[in-house]
């Protein structure tokens, strides 16, 4: 049987495995700093590099995980990625995000109450895991040619914004 080139995302039963894991690290902290936190949801949405991202969108918290990641590195998902976002839940209820920087102080002791290695990023093999890129325009100056990220691409378009080459230090123009 020919193995598939193209990493599968977590089933059914591992899913439930990383919600009881979440779930089972809130409670830890909720002893650890005496406090109550409320059930956050818990979704299987998030592509491309990141392996998790706490996120509050009108007024709701939710923890979202890539599924495919987290299918290929299990053990290192379950030991870090799952404290380092029940951390970002922790130190949002405790301090308010905007007190607070996203991988500051507050949220490494956190991390390292929960018996996690305060680290803001892993660093995985992403072969065969679907990455979003971002589309890229060429442009150009006197001297060579960039490329412009959308988001950079559409604020030229819109005259929000005008790069000037680093090198040359000419206007870079839209090259189609």
């Amino acid at each position: 049987m020919a193995v598939p080139d193209t990493q599968q995302p977590l089933d059914e039963r591992g899913r439930q495995q990383v919600c009881d894991a979440t779930v089972a690290c809130l409670r830890r902290a909720g002893k650890i700093f005496c406090h109550d936190f409320e059930p956050v949801s818990v979704r299987f949405d998030l592509r491309g590099r990141a392996a998790g991202m706490y996120c509050v969108q009108h007024g709701r918290c939710s923890i979202r995980y890539n599924p495919w990641i987290f299918a290929r590195n299990t053990a290192d998902s379950l030991d870090q990625t799952i404290p380092h976002e029940v951390a970002h839940y922790v130190t949002d209820v405790l301090y308010g995000l905007r007190n607070i920087r996203p991988h500051g102080a507050e949220w490494k002791a956190v991390m390292r109450a929960l018996g996690a290695v305060p680290r803001a990023t892993g660093r995985y093999d992403l072969t065969g895991i679907p990455v979003r890129r971002q589309r890229r325009f060429g442009y150009r100056c006197n001297c060579s040619t960039h490329e412009l990220t959308t988001c950079r691409h559409n604020r030229v378009q819109r005259r929000e914004a005008a790069y000037v080459c680093r090198y040359c230090g000419a206007p870079i123009v839209y090259a189609g």
